[in-house]
């Protein structure tokens, strides 16, 4: 059987792509531990705090399964920011969805998690309808508006922790 090369290379190509587009890898440890979120005291973290850490690695480049502090996946840079305030999550951004409570969008404060593209994505808010999120091979940490078209257009949730 032979095999056109240009359907080949349209297939690996879009392989590619579809690997590159999804930013969270795959979980390091059982859904079962992931269910309920460790942090010190039960408290909530403090959102000042985080969106002062999230804001330090602004510029940071994206790499698919980065965990910083060098670089960065989406859900791998959500992870290392909550990380600095003693709450475990995990790698995967649609398993960092099941955690916290849901927000709506109109009622975002700083910290809250945002997620976008089917949990394909995720950033953390700042405030003023924008947030900080590691975006895409090529692309670095940046802070983007929820009201731009692609993210007002595949927006999920928010989940505050």
């Amino acid at each position: 059987m032979s095999t056109n090369p240009s359907l080949l290379i349209r297939i690996i190509l879009v392989g590619l792509a579809v690997t590159l587009a999804a930013c969270s890898s795959a979980p390091r440890r059982s859904p079962e531990s992931e269910r309920s979120i460790d942090r010190p005291g039960g408290e909530r973290p403090s959102s000042p705090r985080v969106v002062e850490i999230a804001l330090q690695h602004r510029g940071a480049p994206y790499r698919w399964g980065g965990e910083g502090p060098a670089d960065f996946d989406c859900s791998g840079f959500v992870r290392y920011v909550y990380a600095q305030v003693g709450v475990s999550l995990p790698h995967n951004a649609a398993m960092q969805y099941k955690l916290g409570t849901p927000v709506a969008r109109g009622d975002l404060e700083p910290g809250d998690l945002v997620f976008f593209d089917r949990l394909r994505h995720n950033g953390i808010y700042i405030g003023d309808g924008r947030f900080i999120h590691a975006r895409q091979t090529g692309k670095h940490v940046a802070i983007a508006s929820l009201d731009d078209d692609w993210y007002r257009t595949h927006w999920v949730g928010a989940r505050r922790l």
